[in-house]
């Protein structure tokens, strides 16, 4: 069995300037952009706590609360927040620095679900956490309810979804903004 490390000895944190080539047409930073960076703060993080390659599993929880401009410090902090037998729930929060006001705008959060390999490309196990206070074991808590609930969702999305009634499916549509022209 491996032994478990501490949340601390894997945790990271990036800052990227944002320049023109990352911004859309109206000078705010491309999502896509800055999901590209969260998604290598994830393998930083979860490659620390495993010691092992890892994958990106899923994303969930991706909301931008605030644009971030040309010209912003964004950084992306991560830890890990909870572990499974070979996956990881890495949890970011993202904030952007205006360096000529000083203002920290608090960006967005979100979590992803990381998958340790071996050498072999198989799934590997991964360390434990030592948790040493309650923000730490409320965060384990919390990926533990994400994780049981990302599960249910796709196996909810696996599912044979063409077994449900045509009635009930026009039925969801009622007042909603759709038009159904047959």
């Amino acid at each position: 069995m491996l032994s478990p490390k501490r949340v601390s000895d894997s945790e990271t944190t990036i800052t990227e300037l944002m320049i023109p080539a990352f911004a859309n047409f109206s000078g705010k930073i491309h999502g896509g952009t800055l999901l590209s960076l969260m998604d290598k703060v994830a393998y930083v993080c979860a490659a620390k706590h495993s010691g092992n390659y890892c994958v990106t599993v899923a994303v969930e929880g991706v909301e931008f609360f605030n644009p971030v401009e040309v010209g912003d410090l964004v950084s992306i902090k991560a830890s890990v927040n909870y572990v499974g037998r070979t996956t990881m729930i890495i949890g970011m929060r993202i904030e952007s620095l205006k360096p000529k006001t000083g203002v920290v705008t608090h960006t967005n959060s979100c979590y992803f679900t990381m998958a340790a390999k071996n050498d072999d490309g198989e799934l590997t196990e991964v360390p434990g956490l030592i948790l040493e206070n309650e923000t730490q074991t409320r965060r384990f808590a919390e990926g533990k309810l994400l994780r049981k609930l990302s599960l249910e969702k796709r196996e909810l999305l696996k599912s044979d979804l063409k077994n449900i009634y045509s009635g009930d499916i026009r039925k969801m549509c009622d007042g909603e903004k759709c038009e159904l022209t047959y």
